[in-house]
Parts: C-alpha cells; structure tokens; sequence
C-alpha cells in the first residue's frame, strides 16, 4: 500500500468587513492548507493557528516540512494523531484524515460518527466590535439572521452598556455576547446586571483564562449564563471548571480536531454542562468538519462562511439560520477553483 503524501500552503482569505475583537483586528484571515493525498484520493484539512498559542501558519508548515507524517494506513487514527504535535497542525492532519476515510468508504463523517444530518443547529452570526455607526450597519445588514453573537470587551463599561442598548432597539433575535476576556471580574458582574434586561442567552468567557474561581463569582452574580472558550481549550480543562460555568466553548483548532473535539463533547455532557461548536474566521473545510459534529452539541458558532468575501471551497450551507449538511463523502467540501 503506498504512503500518503502531505502538502501545505497559505490560504488567504478576504473578509467582508474588518473583524474586531478585545485581541485584535483583520481584514484578511489566514489559514494553513493540507493536501493528503493517498491511494488516489485527496483529504483536505485546514489549521488556523493563534499567534495567542504562539502558533502560526508558517508554524505549521515548518512543523510538516520537518517532521513529515508516515502514513501508510490512514484508518489508524491513533497511532498517527497520537504522538506529540502542536494542536494546530494535529487539527490541520485529523481533518484530512477524517475526510481522506470519508471518501475512501463514499460516506459523510456525519454517517461515519452515526450522527443524523437533520439535528444540526441553528448557528449564530458574530459581529465584531467596531463604532456604533458601523455595529448599526452591520445588525441592519443581518436582522433576519436568528441568532447574533456580539463582540465584546473593548470598552468602557458604560460603553458595553450602551452598545448592547443599542443593538437589542434593532434586533429582535437571539442575542448572545462574547467579551474574549476583555473584563475583569467587578466589570463583568455589574455589565451583565445592566444589561439582562436585553434578554441575553449566554456570555461567553467574560475574564482572562485561568481564573475559575473569578468565573463562578460571575456566575454566582448573574442570570445570564456563562460559557467558556479560551479556560476550555483540551478535554484536560474541563475538571477545573465543574461547577464554575454553564457551558464550554470548543474549537477544532484548538482542541487539535475532532476527535480531541469528541472526547470533550461527552467529557462536558458527563459534567453536566452544555455545548457549542465554534469557528475562527476560516474557510469551508474547518466550518464543515465542525458543522458534522453539530448534531452533538447545543449550540452553534459556525459562521466562518458567513464572513468570508472570497473563499474558494463550497461545504455546509444555511437555510434560516440551521446548519445544512450536504452528503457528499468526507467532509463534504468541494473545491471551486484550483488552490496552490
């Protein structure tokens, strides 16, 4: 049986509009694309690396280039996933693992994980900080979307107050917030009091990383739930955080894919605590791989498509907001002009 063969290279990606948040800013995403290729078939994987983890694309690729994977039998999963590698690039190769055995059994991974396509949920639509000139634009661009996750953590408090007053007199739909830990622990308290009243369906990581006791105060303090999503990066997170948080946050990408993804969707049920999928601003292959585990989870933040001005991959698809699950093999993810 031949060896497969990997391939990397830079995908860029133009957005519709500058996308904000307490971290930072961009107007074009970047993403480290994977080829695998193998007994004829081509899995396609996708990393999006944080320069917050000390990862990048280029870190992913010098990792491949120097340490390039021998698989002669992609179905063994565990052993070529198993060993040490930064969780971008573990994420980058499970995800064209993943689609490679989909397309060598003619099956979606969904079929494969014994999920059923119609559970999917309803993703939200996340609009970056910016002015209240540009947020208007934005809420008015997308007021028929069902659910909205709204940045958070870039201003004063008064200023979050505002925003989120100004946004719930446009919006009538879901609306859920996002500070990436932009708070401290008195700020968040007294924001989430002022601004309950907006009907908010969860705040999601409201303080910096790393203080689980700062997080169950707030959420000791609040009748608006809190989520993690930078204290719940690996499956090991999770004992820290019982009884401090409602939910978890998960991302392909920093989890290292989805089977690290799995193991903390049924670590977190075990826990009692609910879940939602998330994305980075990225391509159709990373929102797909996401979107076949949706079926699992509570909620989700699926809206790398939605972001995207140019992506040259088609992959899932919305109708009213749901996610929609096609049935092609694999991921699903079709290519629409050749990429490098």
């Amino acid at each position: 049986m031949a060896s497969a063969i990997l391939t990397t290279s830079t995908l860029e990606l133009p957005l519709k509009h500058p996308f904000k948040i307490a971290r930072g800013e961009t107007s074009v995403a970047r993403t480290a694309l994977l080829r695998l290729r193998w007994n004829g078939l081509e899995g396609l994987g996708e990393a999006v690396p944080l320069a917050r983890y000390d990862e990048s694309v280029q870190s992913v690729r010098d990792y491949f280039a120097q340490h390039p994977p021998a698989i002669d039998d992609p179905y063994l999963l565990e052993d070529i996933l198993g060993g040490e590698m930064p969780p971008a690039a573990r994420c980058g190769l499970d995800l064209a693992l993943h689609d490679l055995i989909g397309k060598d059994l003619g099956k979606p991974l969904y079929r494969l994980l014994g999920l059923d396509p119609g559970k999917t949920p309803l993703t939200s639509f996340t609009i970056g900080i910016a002015d209240p000139e540009t947020t208007v634009a934005k809420v008015d661009e997308i007021r028929d979307h069902p659910v909205m996750k709204v940045k958070l953590g870039g201003g004063s408090v008064e200023q979050e107050i505002a925003m989120m007053e100004l946004i719930r007199s446009r919006y009538t739909g879901t609306i859920r917030i996002d500070a990436n830990e932009g708070w401290d622990v008195e700020s968040a308290v007294r924001i989430l009091a002022e601004i309950a009243r907006f009907g908010i369906e969860f705040c999601e990581q409201p303080i910096p990383a790393g203080n689980p006791a700062g997080l169950k105060h707030i959420r000791e303090h609040s009748s608006i739930p809190i989520v993690t999503d930078e204290d719940s990066r690996f499956p090991s997170d999770l004992p820290h955080l019982y009884g401090c948080v409602d939910g978890i946050n998960i991302k392909l990408v920093k989890c290292g894919g989805i089977r690290p993804a799995l193991e903390m969707i049924h670590t977190a049920r075990a826990m009692g605590m609910k879940i939602m999928l998330g994305c980075m601003v990225e391509s159709q292959i990373s929102a797909s791989a996401a979107a076949h585990l949706s079926p699992l989870v509570d909620w989700a933040d699926i809206d790398g498509p939605f972001l995207t001005a140019s992506d040259p991959f088609d992959g899932i698809a919305y109708t009213d907001g749901k996610i929609v699950l096609n049935d092609l093999p694999g991921l699903g993810v079709t290519e629409k002009t050749a990429v490098a």
